[in-house]
């Protein structure tokens, strides 16, 4: 069975500490770069080469690429019923810690950074015990993934449509967390002129039939 390409000729740099812009028309191949770049794989590499931080990544998996410190905010996030939101966020931080140093995450620890991302964000307490995007709305969803995004401090943060489905407060509050992030380096997809002028962009690489558009 013959497989089509989705992506040609992808040839992109993101620069260290960049707030990059992915652009293009629905179905131009956008998510498919992020979500490729991110590890997911329904997606074959034919040819080339993924450089994240001077390491060849094109092999590794999700799981590696995360732990190397690229984050995923996807546009669509599955709900995980009976895995609260505690349990969740103790389990991938307490794994970043281990990858980052070789020692456990001591629970005290744990709760001291989750509690001081929290209040900067101003979510409520009542949320770590819900199961993980349960009955949450379009907005709640993107908060929980701004919670994630502050306790992880990613290297390489990939934002796929973030502004979707969030009102002009929760917009706002993605919009200050990414400039307030001066350490992590960003690639985010987004259709809003608003949304996008509000963020320091450094690059915008426009995309149209899965290839990269020359201007």
């Amino acid at each position: 069975m013959n497989k089509k390409p989705l992506l040609k000729n992808i040839n992109m740099v993101v620069k260290k500490g960049a707030r990059h812009r992915l652009a293009g028309h629905n179905g131009s191949g956008k998510s498919t770069l992020v979500n490729t770049i991110a590890g997911d794989s329904s997606y074959t590499i034919d040819s080339g080469k993924i450089i994240f931080d001077g390491i060849d990544i094109t092999n590794e998996n999700a799981t590696t690429r995360a732990l190397m410190g690229i984050f995923l905010g996807a546009q669509n996030v599955p709900e995980i019923p009976g895995l609260t939101i505690l349990s969740f966020l103790k389990h991938s931080i307490a794994a970043h810690h281990h990858f980052e140093t070789g020692h456990d995450l001591s629970m005290g620890d744990f709760l001291e950074k989750l509690e001081s991302a929290r209040e900067q964000l101003n979510i409520p307490k009542d949320w770590l015990n819900r199961y993980v995007n349960v009955g949450f709305s379009g907005g709640e969803r993107k908060r929980l993934m701004l919670l994630r995004l502050v306790l992880l401090q990613p290297k390489f943060a990939i934002l796929d449509e973030p502004d979707s489905g969030a009102d002009k407060d929760v917009q706002k509050q993605i919009i200050d967390t990414i400039n307030n992030m001066k350490d992590t380096t960003f690639l985010f997809i987004s259709h809003q002129d608003n949304f996008s002028s509000a963020i320091k962009i450094s690059q915008t690489t426009t995309l149209s039939g899965g290839e990269i558009v020359i201007k």
